[in-house]
């Protein structure tokens, strides 16, 4: 297992695939984008297969998410997703992505074993999009929405940043939207992991401030335990999800409300390194062991020894909280 000193069990494993996006949004990077890796210090197909491998037939990941940057990106995704369903005990499957490409793509990866995904869309406004975004591509983005709940790789989630003065007023726009077209929407309060370190936190729109924009839904709390999920969730009287279930909206309040005590959460990095918390400020380099020769073994007890190093919580208030070096493309959501 993948315990750390606290307890707790990483079952979650979050792959990035690749810290390239296709995408420039304001809060993650600058308009010209960052310094991307080097392909050869990038995994291999191969080499992300057989970390996934080990991570579910040694190490007892349950769930395997593939993020970026923007996974649409990775030639081999299909394959990588092929081969993480052939695994045993199969893993659960998920992709996050920006949607980009998803017409074409949510098919054949739901052929290639994908469970479920979830899509990043902050505005349902086309001149809103393209300022946060810096591409006019939102139209892309509600047809691949559209092409994924066709595919069945349901619940189809919408994960939404909400930021101060920007496109705080959307909340109940978007989760009428959700509720029209049978996805779950998912609001999360924007975290220090901008390329640009400009984060404010006094910018940030709290989840008691999303919860009281909803107020007019009526939510009610939801009798389902939220377990290790990261969004606390709540239902909406009078609406069903596509699949017949009661309706639900999700509030991730990864600063104000944090779930650190419950993180069952492991990452990978596109270049080959074991992160232990989204804001560790150390990794671990599977690659160079692996490149070096390293046995499964031997990269499963360096994955259980960087994950005996994760810290209590995250520590954003902490006066000694230093964000992250990496920004979030390229960790990995």
């Amino acid at each position: 297992m993948l315990a750390d000193r606290f307890g707790r069990v990483a079952t979650d494993l979050r792959v990035s695939l690749t810290d390239r996006c296709n995408l420039r949004c304001t809060y993650c990077m600058p308009a010209e984008g960052l310094a991307w890796l080097p392909r050869e210090e990038q995994l291999t197909d191969d080499e992300v297969n057989r970390l996934v491998r080990i991570g579910v037939e040694l190490l007892g990941i349950t769930e395997v998410r593939f993020t970026g940057g923007e996974p649409l990106l990775r030639r081999g995704l299909v394959g990588i997703i092929q081969a993480a369903a052939a695994l045993t005990p199969r893993p659960r499957l998920m992709v996050t992505t920006n949607g980009i490409g998803l017409e074409r793509m949510a098919v054949p990866l739901r052929e290639a074993g994908l469970d479920r995904i979830n899509v990043s869309l902050d505005t349902l406004d086309a001149e809103r999009f393209q300022a946060l975004t810096r591409r006019d591509r939102l139209a892309d983005v509600l047809v691949g929405l559209e092409a994924a709940a066709s595919a069945g790789l349901t619940p189809v989630k919408i994960n939404t940043v909400l930021m101060r003065g920007i496109n705080e007023d959307e909340a109940p726009a978007l989760l009428r939207f959700a509720l029209r077209y049978g996805y779950q929407q998912r609001f999360i309060e924007q975290m220090p992991l901008d390329a640009q370190h400009q984060w404010d936190r006094h910018e940030m729109v709290t989840a008691e401030e999303i919860l009281a924009s909803l107020a007019p839904f009526g939510l009610q709390a939801d009798p389902v335990s939220r377990g290790t999920a990261p969004a606390e969730t709540w239902l909406v009287p009078g609406h069903l999800d596509a699949a017949g279930e009661p309706a639900r909206v999700g509030v991730i309040g990864s600063v104000t409300r944090p779930f650190c005590g419950d993180c069952d959460r492991t990452r990978l990095t596109a270049d080959g390194q074991v992160r232990n918390c989204l804001f560790a400020t150390e990794e671990s380099d599977l690659r160079k062991l692996m490149r070096g020769g390293a046995s499964d073994d031997d990269l499963a007890e360096a994955w259980r020894v960087a994950m005996r190093g994760k810290r209590a919580g995250h520590g954003i208030d902490d006066p000694s909280f230093l964000q992250p070096a990496r920004p979030m493309s390229a960790i990995g959501g």
